[in-house]
């Protein structure tokens, strides 16, 4: 059993949280979103940025199933092919900032379809050599359920 999450990277998404929101940039000349965060805008080539906190939802743009395991490094999880589960993967576009390509949930082609509602989430990626569960960020259709 785990003994505590850790983020798969520190400065991507805030943890620990109930309401987790990936951390992006604005462009403080021309207002361009970044993820993830950077310190110039490759748009503009201006040199301040600020850090901003995403929406957490989206919809999503475009998807495809990852069926193999991806190389290691920078790949963490699991790769062993005999013990790999297949996993959506997509963009996500948030309205007005940008789009956000990201591990999905799901990866049923039955319950995914482009344009739906799609909401952040966090879910476990590994385990360290301390025991330590590494989380990473996805995200997932929203259902009727799922409060606002």
């Amino acid at each position: 059993m785990p003994t505590s999450q850790v983020p798969v990277a520190e400065g991507v998404f805030t943890w620990p949280s109930d309401e987790p929101r990936l951390i992006g940039s604005r462009c403080d000349s021309c207002g361009t979103y970044d993820f993830p965060a950077q310190r110039e805008c490759a748009r503009c080539t201006g040199a301040q940025t600020s850090n901003v906190e995403l929406d957490r939802r989206g919809t999503l743009w475009t998807w495809t199933e990852q069926g193999f395991p991806p190389k290691s490094p920078p790949y963490i999880g699991d790769a062993d092919p005999a013990t790999f589960e297949p996993f959506g993967v997509g963009y996500v576009e948030i309205p007005g900032q940008v789009k956000v390509e990201a591990r999905l949930t799901e990866s049923d082609p039955a319950n995914l379809e482009i344009g739906m509602a799609m909401e952040l989430t966090i879910v476990p990626l590994a385990v360290d050599d301390d025991g330590n569960e590494i989380v990473t960020f996805a995200f997932r259709p929203v259902s009727e359920e799922t409060p606002s």
